[in-house]
């Protein structure tokens, strides 16, 4: 059995059409919206509606940390547009474009820039949306947990500790663990590049004490201190920024 995994896509749905040649399966961990790219401030919906000098501008507040101003001065931005309106109409396109890509069999679960309730609408056949569920999958279980924690970054898909703890606890006995964010280690959770700490979840890191599944895979921080770590009878992998790679984690048993 041949499973392809991706997360963080990011808008490149070029090379998510071409994610699952060669594999039994794709999963994706989420993050398909580009909303800004920290690496290229020209790509994105926020550089599409305000700019590139802009894009630079928040940027570089939210890298030092200054979430408060960034607030502000992107309250600056949206004052006189209809901001719900404008950012569905920008996530709807993007998201036809990326459920088209996706290969058949898909599982896939939600990031924490991702938006739910449009998923419905343009996951075709072939395409199962999972978040605190199981599936089956080569006569393997894999639990699946969408979105990330609450942060000061406050992106479209960040719920409070207890209901992502009871997603956790529904999923019981899997062989692999999937999540958008990766558990509360700080080797996985630091990113490199943007010099901060990501939120990883303690119900996570928990779960892998107490179920012990062969694998965890997550994505969410871009450029980890570490890649992948043994915690216990579990690996521990972060599959990758793919908006960066275009390419997906393989595992196979």
């Amino acid at each position: 059995m041949r499973v392809h995994v991706v997360s963080d896509v990011h808008g490149n749905s070029a090379d998510l059409g071409k994610a699952g040649a060669g594999a039994d399966a794709l999963i994706c961990l989420g993050d398909l919206v580009l909303f800004l790219d920290y690496a290229d401030h020209s790509r994105g919906i926020f550089p599409d509606l305000f700019g590139v000098e802009n894009a630079d501008r928040i940027v570089a507040l939210r890298t030092a940390r200054r979430f408060t101003e960034a607030r502000a001065f992107a309250r600056e931005l949206w004052a006189g547009i209809d901001r719900d309106a404008a950012t569905e109409r920008a996530v709807r396109k993007q998201y036809a474009e990326l459920f088209a890509a996706f290969p058949t069999p898909t599982y896939a679960t939600y990031g924490n820039v991702d938006v739910p309730p449009l998923w419905p609408e343009y996951a075709p056949e072939g395409v199962r949306v999972l978040d605190g569920e199981t599936a089956d999958i080569g006569g393997w279980r894999f639990g699946f947990v969408g979105g990330g924690l609450r942060t000061p970054m406050r992106t479209p898909y960040e719920i409070d500790d207890e209901t992502y703890a009871a997603k956790v606890a529904a999923l019981g006995e899997v062989d692999v663990l999937c999540s958008h964010i990766p558990p509360e280690v700080p080797e996985l959770c630091y990113d490199t590049v943007a010099r901060r700490f990501e939120r990883g979840s303690p119900h996570l890191l928990e779960a892998l004490h107490e179920v012990r599944p062969r694998y965890h895979l997550f994505g969410h921080v871009h450029q980890p201190l570490a890649r992948r770590m043994r915690i216990g009878a579990t690996e521990c992998v972060n599959v990758g920024h793919f908006n960066a790679t275009g390419t997906p984690w393989v595992l196979e048993w």
